[in-house]
């Protein structure tokens, strides 16, 4: 593996200006721009659940219809994953809008994109009535709204981080980390009285659509939060000090590399985008195989009602949003890899029993299983917010953060609703979920292991 180089490396030239705002400035900008971060990344995870859901529940036979059960769940995960493999188109675009032009534009831009990408699978006609095109136009949306989720949790960490007063960057940018949870709740939140109200027939039938059209209200609303929130003073600094001019040709080289920063990302820091690749794709795994794949196995291959399975994961992500603050200050406090550290252990170890809980078929079972499990998850995914982001330098922290990030999502969580049905056409037991998962979190602790601790580093070079 390529040598890590020094983080604190220039990446332009010229003196390095104070980039933290004064500290009266920080106490009252910080939180609101955090829960404007909160607010953005929640709603773009309701679209991503609320999509998550309704393939688990009804998309398969709406757009794939089949006779087989299976081959019509494998078709509509199989748009799950595409959406994941556009997140890095995501990260290439909304990466380099916010390296250059700004955080908060990138924000406003992918917040924009996914709410037009949900409303529209909201809208789509059925292959009943649009025969193949119908399918078309659902893979094409589901592209979209991966190209807005490649851009959508670099730049809300950041904004919030890069906004911290001293010593609580952790916690800062651990708010919109509750966003994902919170997204799914909301989601289920819409779903199951839809569900109750008008049966499962008719939610098959006519009321899928609510929940994706609803998102039009929710995207309104994030818009104008984010519009009205300050850009990042460590990108301003940047910003600021790229408007002088070079003191030598070595420096103008530099400078037009800056120009692209995924080359330079992956130029200079290679080895630091894959461990933080691997010390993220457990987490991912552990979140979508809980909060996607499982509300669809439960009810399909071993009869627990739907919303059993809806309810166990709902209490689980709201015990992992109970503690994501104080994880953060924990991490804040004593550092970031021993906190995630823990939480890769307890997920390495936990991921069997977690989903040998489904073979109970009891509810309150399960939804314990669940809940150790997600506040296991919680550690980990708490102090990544800060974790990834300062592992690179503030000119490519946008991308870095976000590559790093999205690759985990994509090969961890993307495919994992498509290889766990795969697992279970062959091995009809929750256990291989289990063994899955805990290969992937055996990964995140090694890669773990191999990074730096990153609390102490300068954030605004």
């Amino acid at each position: 593996m390529p040598d890590l180089p020094s983080k604190t490396a220039p990446v332009t030239a010229g003196p390095r200006p104070a980039a933290s705002p004064p500290p009266s400035t920080a106490k009252t900008e910080a939180p609101r721009v955090a829960v404007a971060s909160l607010v953005g990344t929640t709603i773009e995870y309701y679209d991503f659940a609320v999509y998550g859901t309704a393939s688990a529940l009804v998309l398969g036979p709406a757009f794939f219809p089949s006779g087989n059960p299976t081959v019509s769940s494998l078709a509509a995960f199989l748009t799950f994953a595409a959406a994941f493999l556009s997140r890095p188109l995501g990260v290439v675009l909304f990466g380099t809008i916010g390296d250059r032009l700004g955080r908060r534009k990138a924000l406003v831009a992918s917040l924009l994109l996914m709410g037009v990408a949900t409303v529209g699978v909201g809208l789509l006609p059925t292959y009943e009535t649009a025969g193949l095109l119908a399918p078309v136009l659902l893979v094409t949306l589901r592209l979209l709204q991966g190209v807005s989720m490649g851009g959508e949790w670099g730049g809300a960490v950041l904004l919030a981080a890069e906004h911290a007063p001293p010593g609580r960057r952790a916690l800062y940018a651990s708010i919109p980390q509750a966003g994902p949870s919170l997204g799914f709740l909301l989601s289920t939140a819409v779903i199951l009285p839809t569900l109750n109200i008008v049966g499962r027939d008719g939610f098959v039938d006519w009321a899928w659509r609510i929940p994706f059209l609803l998102s039009t209200v929710l995207v309104v609303i994030g818009l104008w939060v984010r519009t009205t929130v300050s850009e990042s003073p460590v990108f301003n600094a940047t910003a600021d000090r790229t408007t002088q001019p070079p003191a030598k040709a070595s420096e103008v080289t530099s400078e037009s590399a800056s120009r692209f920063p995924l080359v330079t990302l992956l130029k200079r820091y290679p080895g630091r985008v894959l461990l933080g690749t691997g010390a993220a794709i457990g987490g991912s795994a552990v979140y979508y195989l809980t909060i996607v794949y499982s509300i669809s196995y439960g009810p399909k291959e071993l009869g627990i009602p739907q919303n059993t399975m809806l309810t166990a994961a709902s209490i689980g992500a709201a015990a992992g949003i109970a503690i994501t603050l104080p994880v953060a200050r924990l991490s804040d406090r004593i550092g970031r890899r021993p906190v995630m550290l823990t939480g890769a252990v307890g997920c390495v170890v936990w991921a069997v029993p977690m989903y040998a809980s489904l073979s109970s078929r009891d509810g309150l079972v399960i939804t314990g299983a669940y809940t150790v499990g997600l506040m296991f998850l919680a550690l980990m995914f708490s102090p990544v917010a800060a974790f990834l982001p300062e592992l690179f330098p503030a000119r490519l922290r946008y991308t870095g953060a976000s590559a790093a990030f999205i690759l985990a999502n994509t090969l961890g969580g993307g495919f994992a609703p498509l290889v766990a049905t795969w697992l279970n056409s062959h091995w009809e037991s929750p256990l291989v979920l289990g063994f899955y998962t805990g290969t992937l979190c055996l990964l995140s602790l090694l890669c773990l292991l191999a990074l730096p601790e990153t609390r102490d580093e300068e954030f605004d070079i």
